[in-house]
């Protein structure tokens, strides 16, 4: 099972219609227990595929190094990946599965017309050959859940500002 806030979900919905008719892509960090995760934060990312962006995503390795170290920082994991399927439900694709791991969440977003129509969490099998579709409990933010939320606020724009001294941005580019 997967836990994640309206505010979460509302997030990648949101980047999902920017990026419309292109995929959109990021990370969820949050802690797991056994087979239950929990997601704190979201993390956009530009989609570096370079061509047929309407069907396709690409994070670069830079990307994902970038995803692995804010996490550790912020003494989270990263528990997968995000992306929006423009015009298509929420369901895996063949390319998604050729491309996935088994130990990610992969959360789906389905936009038509520039609406959200649809969520599911995906978890690949072990021997890689179809997803599962993993229960999602969405919930409002609670005391709890804004107070890690300030915490990591609190900790993003330290990081933040240690980036920003480097020349790297909020936005994980390319």
């Amino acid at each position: 099972m997967i836990k994640i806030s309206k505010e979460a979900i509302g997030k990648i919905e949101l980047h999902g219609k920017k990026t419309y008719p292109e995929e959109c892509c990021g990370v969820m960090l949050g802690r797991s227990d056994g087979d239950r995760q929990t997601v704190y934060d979201i993390v956009e990312f530009d989609n570096n595929q370079d061509e047929n962006r309407r069907r396709r995503f690409f994070v670069t390795p830079k990307q994902y190094l970038q995803a692995e170290r804010l996490a550790s920082e912020n003494s989270l994991e990263l528990l997968g990946f995000y992306h929006s399927h423009p015009d298509h439900p929420a369901i895996p694709s063949e390319y998604d599965r050729d491309h996935a791991l088994p130990w990610f969440t992969y959360v789906i977003v389905s936009i038509m017309n520039r609406e959200a129509k649809g969520i599911a969490a995906w978890l690949l099998s072990e021997d890689r050959s179809h997803f599962n579709e993993r229960e999602m409990l969405v919930h409002d933010s609670g005391k709890m859940s804004l107070e890690r939320t300030l915490t990591l606020a609190t900790e993003q724009q330290d990081n933040f500002n240690k980036y920003k001294e480097i020349g790297a941005s909020s936005k994980v580019g390319d």
